[in-house]
């Protein structure tokens, strides 16, 4: 079983992670396309939540014929292995790129984030042979304990409940493994550091519970309408939670991850219903074709922007990066600033929106 909105969301996913990463210029960008300054939540901070969402609805139909007959292989174990190292090697090469030095290159990243997470839901799906009611016991766990050990395991320097950027667990922890020079840009913390990443499967996970649901459910408006109210729900009870925990995605707290499911589920209930009970196919075409190839898109718009912003076009110190002689010749200078700014990003998901068309036309299907 394939679920065509799950292409259409993951494909939306993708573009709206190519939007809010490529900007004209970053003294430029409307409000809604950046990440919230700490506490708190934007459209930007959606999009990461839903990519690892998805990864988990599409592991329950992935991993459903070893579960469903309790056949663990370690062939199976060894695949997964091999995905996450993959995934989490690509992420240090874009890290990295283009002067690899190991003495400062950050450790962690989204990928490498997708990459843990992944491993750790995946063994853990699978050590339960995909038991639900375990699953349940364990994220419930992990959320509530992750937010008693943010706000009473005392930080030397800082004290207990301490959730700045300097003085929280997870840097704390980050600082102590893998150091400075190791994390995100010569911050305090790493928006994808390494404790953090524990509430992160549980994203997964939610994802995975709802794969399962889905299932096991006719496809009808009813199914659509359930997953609305499972989403609005989620979103009641992770607003709340944020009122003890903030809502706050560099930290990945408790109450972030229930609101962005929330969000999450009301996205997919959307598509589902479209899709797959109303038939409307044609319209989500260009995203799906996206979402096909989204790690690929991913890596390589990386990869393509860090290449226009490494490069100049010229040799004296005025010399321009070609991204930044791009967006003043070719949008700043009739759209302005703000508009040049954001038609750029634009251009950037049709540009790749164009190559993964064309990957799509030749049946090139690129899986980690």
């Amino acid at each position: 079983m394939r679920l065509k909105s799950l292409d259409i969301f993951r494909g939306l996913t993708i573009a709206s992670m190519i939007l809010v990463n490529n900007p004209g210029s970053w003294n430029y960008v409307y409000p809604p396309l950046l990440h919230a300054e700490w506490h708190g939540c934007t459209p930007t901070d959606l999009v990461f939540p839903f990519f690892l969402f998805i990864t988990g609805v599409a592991m329950a139909f992935s991993l459903s014929k070893y579960t469903d007959k309790n056949q663990s292989t370690p062939q199976v174990y060894q695949r997964i292995l091999q995905r996450s190292l993959i995934l989490f090697l690509l992420g240090l090469l874009l890290n990295g790129f283009p002067s690899y030095n190991l003495a400062t290159i950050r450790i962690m990243g989204v990928l490498q984030r997708i990459s843990l997470a992944y491993l750790l839901a995946a063994i853990l799906i699978l050590l339960t042979q995909s038991s639900r009611k375990k699953l349940y016991w364990v994220s419930t766990t992990l959320l509530i304990g992750y937010w008693i050990a943010m706000v009473l395991i005392p930080v030397p320097g800082y004290g207990a409940g301490n959730l700045s950027p300097e003085g929280n667990l997870g840097a704390y922890i980050d600082h102590l493994i893998l150091t400075q020079q190791h994390l995100w840009a010569g911050k305090p913390y790493d928006p994808e550091g390494l404790f953090s990443t524990l509430p992160a499967m549980v994203t997964i996970l939610i994802g995975y519970f709802t794969g399962k649901w889905l299932q096991e459910q006719p496809k009808n408006s009813r199914t659509s309408l359930n997953l609305v109210i499972f989403g609005l729900s989620s979103l009641v009870i992770g607003y709340v939670w944020g009122l003890f925990f903030p809502i706050n995605k560099a930290l990945w707290t408790s109450s972030y991850v229930v609101f962005t499911a929330g969000w999450a589920l009301l996205l997919l209930a959307a598509c589902y219903e479209a899709i797959e009970v109303r038939g409307w196919q044609k319209w989500g075409h260009p995203l799906e074709v996206m979402g096909l190839n989204a790690i690929l898109i991913f890596v390589a718009s990386g990869f393509f922007v860090r290449l226009m912003i490494y490069n100049n076009t010229g040799s004296g110190e005025d010399a321009l990066t070609i991204k930044t002689w791009i967006y003043e010749q070719f949008f700043q200078s009739w759209a302005g600033s703000w508009n040049g700014s954001l038609i750029f990003a634009l251009v950037n998901v049709l540009f790749w929106w164009g190559i993964s068309d064309l990957m799509y036309r030749r049946g090139w299907f690129l899986k980690v």
